[in-house]
């Protein structure tokens, strides 16, 4: 799934490597929470896959906007949704719906897209204070 890209290769958010790893995390939450409780399906299972499919749906919608302040703004939602599906695997872990070792790769894919949607945030606020972007 992952096809690098150059800055001036972007042709679209497809082309993101964080939208990528997005993606990938949401499909993770999707299979783990197939064997949270039933009685869970309209309570954290529905909040735990908002969460996360929200965090590429907010960089997909903020690469198509217009401005790069709207982008920022985009990316901003997406560390949000992110920080609430990291509270929501952990609480996951506390009501033993599912164990820590389980969600390790999780916890691990949400740690590297906070760090690259802090990089992808400091470069569009530095981009925009250049000349010429």
């Amino acid at each position: 799934m992952e096809r690098a890209a150059t800055p001036t290769q972007i042709r679209d958010y497809k082309d993101l490597v964080v939208w990528q790893k997005g993606m990938q995390l949401a499909k993770e939450v999707y299979q783990l929470t197939q064997s949270f409780p039933t009685e869970e399906k309209f309570g954290l299972v529905s909040q735990m896959r908002r969460a996360a499919v929200s965090i590429p749906s907010n960089i997909a919608e903020g690469q198509a906007r217009n401005t790069t302040g709207e982008f920022v703004q985009f990316v901003s939602h997406a560390e949000g949704s992110l920080a609430e599906l990291d509270t929501q695997i952990r609480l996951s872990i506390e009501l033993e719906f599912c164990r820590e070792a389980t969600v390790k790769f999780i916890q691990e894919l949400i740690i590297e897209e906070q760090k690259m949607l802090k990089s992808l945030r400091r470069s569009l606020k530095a981009n925009a204070l250049t000349p010429n972007h």
